[in-house]
């Protein structure tokens, strides 16, 4: 295999994910020796067929030729469905292993990853890049291990018959390495570009079904459809190149070791005619000799498989090695029942150079309400982010019931919190399963509960199936106010004592906000609440309201207070009364 030492690296890398299989390898091995033997049996048989049987006339052996082809067949099958079925089993198993790896990995990554990756991206070195890897677990460990033997034996045997003319045999093979070398790194090449374009191919498929509403109220289909012809013909331009040099392999090395074997001849009739050597003798090495050229010629194939699959790992174990940024601090303390007290001091923060949190202090109390609002980036969003912990701060620090979030273990500070975004996520689930997403071990009782306090069981129990109905891929069988309430209700029966509430109704129309407004009164009961609200009209009754602008607070106070100020709530409050009106 002709590779680099950090492709070596990379394809080592790869073959540690079959090291806990390596009881099934080694049996494969094991049958490995009984396809290699069988072909050095055949080559050993043709001496004796020609001499004994065409020349001499021996019947007696000719009536034994059909049991020894039955029965060597019989034998090289078995050895080769033992080897393919335990190593093919044995590469799936570790391709398995990685799959899980890299998915369980890559969720626990920190959200600025998933800023800077496509979904489709990562869905497509998830599922493509590691299918590719699979050749060099399975079809490659089949190759290295089945034809090495075979190419062993067969050489072994060509050496002991004549070492002369299988030498003459072996001058081609060092002449075939620069063209093997050569087209692997093409095909290496040309196939991680190619895995690239399957992940623009896989993001377009992505975001096409997912966004299959608007497509469709937009009347977009054809444009769609034409993104995804163009990112497909793009995926297929780079596939054809890999065929292109991947094809040229075997004609090259035909062409090689047709030299080879015409020297062998040449040289071995000369010492037919001399009668140095028997007809058998030549025909026996000659067997050996073309038959050790498949196993050579599939080992020069196996390098552009190999090539393929160290493109492929790049990309996957570029996943892997990418570090989170939001990790638990080794002393890191699990934050008890929260008793909701909330500070942010000092507090600045910037996605790459765009600043948009500056010097940010706050002070909440146990089950205040606390309304953020301002203009579009004004780091209202950017609030909720910090305080789940989804980026640190590059200044300050944010504090629960005096701990720095930063010294609390994640899953016991998220815990704590109750997320009911201006997205509403449902799963492609039950509405029961969708109710207790974070509460797993809840009971019916407990989920039905929850569900009248969101207001949401009336509607339930009006589908075909109630609770057990499926709701399709993001809830699309519910109303977006049904959708809100089911996340109010799984925020509810989390019974987490912070509550964060980003643009929770500002998708739904006046009847469906008014009822989810409702459910969110029950929600809110003796709760730390933030509230992220562009209509005003939502938000009156907050204890207490800051005015977010350019990433700082620029007023505070409750509703009348900010009107007396006439300041920047005034002028949003006229703003948007002014719409209304």
């Amino acid at each position: 295999m002709l590779l680099t030492e950090k492709q070596k690296n990379i394809y080592f890398r790869i073959l540690r994910y079959a090291a806990p299989y390596k009881w099934i390898i080694a049996l494969s091995m094991f049958a490995s020796l009984g396809v290699a033997g069988s072909d050095a049996v055949i080559a050993y048989l043709v001496k004796p067929f020609v001499d004994e049987l065409i020349i001499a006339g021996n019947l007696a052996l000719a009536k034994l030729i059909p049991f020894f082809v039955v029965g060597l067949a019989a034998f090289k099958g078995l050895s080769r469905y033992v080897q393919e079925y335990n190593i093919r089993t044995a590469g799936q198993q570790a391709i398995q292993d990685i799959r899980d790896q890299v998915f369980g990995h890559a969720i626990k990554l920190s959200m600025r990853f998933y800023v800077n990756h496509s979904s489709g991206s990562l869905m497509s070195r998830i599922l493509n890049d590691v299918n590719v890897m699979q050749a060099a677990l399975s079809d490659v460990l089949v190759a290295v291990l089945r034809d090495s033997l075979t190419l062993i034996a067969l050489t072994g045997y060509a050496f002991y018959a004549d070492w002369e003319m299988a030498l003459m045999a072996f001058i081609v093979i060092p002449a075939a390495a620069w063209p093997a070398a050569a087209i692997g790194k093409k095909i290496k090449k040309f196939s991680k570009r190619g895995q690239a374009a399957m992940g623009s191919v896989t993001a377009v498929l992505e975001q096409s079904f997912s966004g299959i509403k608007v497509i469709k109220a937009f009347a977009t289909e054809e444009q769609e459809n034409q993104k995804f012809r163009q990112e497909n013909a793009s995926f297929f331009k780079f596939v054809c190149k890999t065929f292109k040099y991947s094809a040229a392999s075997s004609p090259i090395m035909e062409l090689l070791t047709s030299f080879g074997v015409a020297a062998v001849l040449w040289y071995g009739l000369n010492r037919v005619v001399a009668e140095e050597i028997t007809k058998g003798e030549l025909f026996s090495i000659l067997a050996a000799i073309l038959l050790m050229y498949t196993p050579l010629k599939r080992l020069t194939r196996v390098n552009n498989v190999i090539q393929q699959a160290v493109g492929a790992a790049e990309r996957v174990f570029e996943v892997l090695d990418t570090h989170a940024e939001i990790v638990d601090a080794p002393d890191a303390i699990d934050l008890p029942h929260s008793q909701g007290y909330v500070s942010f001091d000092n507090v600045s923060f910037a996605y790459d150079d765009d600043q948009v949190l500056r010097n940010f202090s706050v002070q909440v109390e146990s089950g205040e309400v606390i309304a953020l609002v301002g203009p579009s980036g004004a780091g209202k969003s950017t609030f909720i982010g910090l305080l789940n912990r989804f980026y640190d701060p590059q200044q300050g620090q944010i504090l629960i019931d005096g701990h720095d979030i930063r010294g609390l273990t994640q899953k016991s500070l998220h815990a704590n919190l109750a997320l009911v975004d201006q997205e509403t996520f449902l799963f492609n689930d039950t509405i029961m399963n969708n109710i207790r997403y974070g509460q797993p071990d809840a009971d019916f009782s407990a989920v039905e509960v929850a569900a009248r306090q969101a207001y949401a069981d009336e509607f339930i129990r009006q589908l075909p199936d109630g609770y057990e109905t499926m709701i399709g891929d993001r809830g699309v069988r519910l109303s977006g106010g049904q959708r809100q309430r089911i996340c109010i209700a799984r925020a509810i029966l989390r019974n987490a004592p912070i509550l964060l509430l980003d643009e929770a109704t500002s998708a739904l129309d006046t009847e469906s906000e008014a009822m989810v407004q409702q459910a969110l009164g029950n929600l809110m009961c003796n709760r730390t609440t933030f509230v992220i609200a562009h209509r005003l009209s939502t938000i009156m009754h907050a204890d207490r309201i800051l005015v977010l602008d350019k990433g700082e607070i620029v007023e505070s106070g409750n509703h009348q207070e900010l009107l007396v100020q006439n300041g920047l709530y005034k002028r949003l409050y006229d703003v948007q009364f002014r719409d209304q009106a």
